[in-house]
């Protein structure tokens, strides 16, 4: 659920971005590339923690043999 919450959240940036683009409102186009900049960065620290979370698995389930 929360990939696809940084996935939202990276595409409406990436709409407002375009928008502010090509009415010239420079606001408008600074936030969407601050929404997108964001939900990348959400779903960089979703993946490290899904690696952080596997790794644990891992070394758990070596423990328990």
């Amino acid at each position: 659920m929360a990939e696809k919450d940084s996935k939202l959240e990276q595409l409406k940036g990436n709409a407002k971005e375009t928008i502010g683009n090509a009415t010239g409102d420079k606001k408008t186009e600074k936030e969407g590339k601050h929404e997108k900049a964001a939900g990348k960065a959400k779903e960089y620290v979703e993946k490290g923690s899904d690696k952080a979370n596997e790794s644990i698995d891992n070394l758990t389930d070596k423990f328990k043999k």
